[in-house]
C-alpha cells in the first residue's frame, strides 16, 4: 500500500520539472485573471449603442461631447474613436488611417500576454513528460544501484513518475481553452473597432458635404 504524501513530497517525487510546472502555473493562473478582468471591463460597452452615439455627436457637430463620450469607456472603440475625430479637428491627418493604426495599437494591447498563456499551453504537457521520462530514468537507475528490483518496485516508480505528466495536463488543459477563449474574444473586439471606424468616418463625410 501506498502511504498518502503531501503537496511537498509530491513535488520532490516529481523533481525539477514539477517546480517548473509549478512556477508557470502561478504566472498562468496570474495572467488568465487579469485578461479576463481587463476584457470584461473593455467589454461593458455596448456596441450599437456606443457606436449610435458617438455617430449622431459628430454629425451634429458636437464634438467636444463626442470626446467627452468616449472619455467615458475602457472600450477600444472610444480610442478608435477619438481618433477619428481628432483626425477630423486638425484635418492634418487621413481620418481612416489615423483609425486604422489606433486599431493596430489597440490589437496590440489586447493581445499582450495572450502569446505566454499560448506558449504555457503547448509546453506545459512535454515538460510533464519530461519529468515522466527522468522520474522512470530514475526509478530503473535506483534498481540496478541496488540489485533489487521486483513489479512492486517498478510500478512504484512508474507511479510515481507519472505525476509530472498529470500535472503537465492540469496546466496545460486551463491554459489552452483560455488562449482560444482571449483569441475569439480579441477578434471580436477588432470587428467592433472597424465597425466603430466605418460609422466614424461616415459621420465625418455627412459634416463634410454640409
Amino acid at each position: 500500500m501506498f502511504e498518502a504524501k503531501s503537496f511537498v513530497e509530491i513535488l520532490q517525487l516529481g523533481g525539477i520539472t514539477l517546480y517548473i510546472l509549478v512556477i508557470i502555473s502561478i504566472i498562468s493562473v496570474a495572467i488568465i485573471l487579469f485578461k479576463i478582468l481587463e476584457f470584461w471591463a473593455k467589454s461593458r460597452t455596448g456596441r450599437k449603442k456606443f457606436v449610435s452615439r458617438t455617430a449622431a455627436l459628430i454629425k451634429q457637430g458636437r464634438i467636444n461631447e463626442a470626446v467627452d463620450f468616449c472619455n467615458k469607456s475602457m472600450s477600444p472603440m472610444a480610442s478608435v474613436a477619438k481618433a477619428g475625430i481628432a483626425a477630423i479637428t486638425t484635418r492634418n491627418t487621413n481620418i481612416t488611417d489615423a483609425m486604422d493604426r489606433e486599431i493596430m495599437i489597440e490589437t496590440v494591447k489586447l493581445e499582450k500576454f495572450t502569446s505566454i498563456i499560448g506558449t504555457i499551453g503547448s509546453i506545459s504537457v512535454y515538460i510533464g513528460l519530461l519529468g515522466t521520462v527522468l522520474g522512470i530514468i530514475r526509478a530503473f537507475h535506483d534498481i540496478s544501484a541496488t540489485g533489487s528490483g521486483g513489479i512492486s518496485v517498478v510500478i512504484g516508480g512508474v507511479s510515481e513518475a507519472l505525476v509530472a505528466t498529470a500535472t503537465g495536463l492540469f496546466v496545460a488543459i486551463p491554459a489552452v481553452v483560455a488562449y482560444n477563449f482571449f483569441v475569439k474574444t480579441i477578434d471580436k473586439f477588432v470587428v467592433n473597432m472597424e465597425y466603430c471606424a466605418s460609422a466614424v468616418e461616415d459621420a465625418a463625410s455627412s459634416i463634410v458635404k454640409k
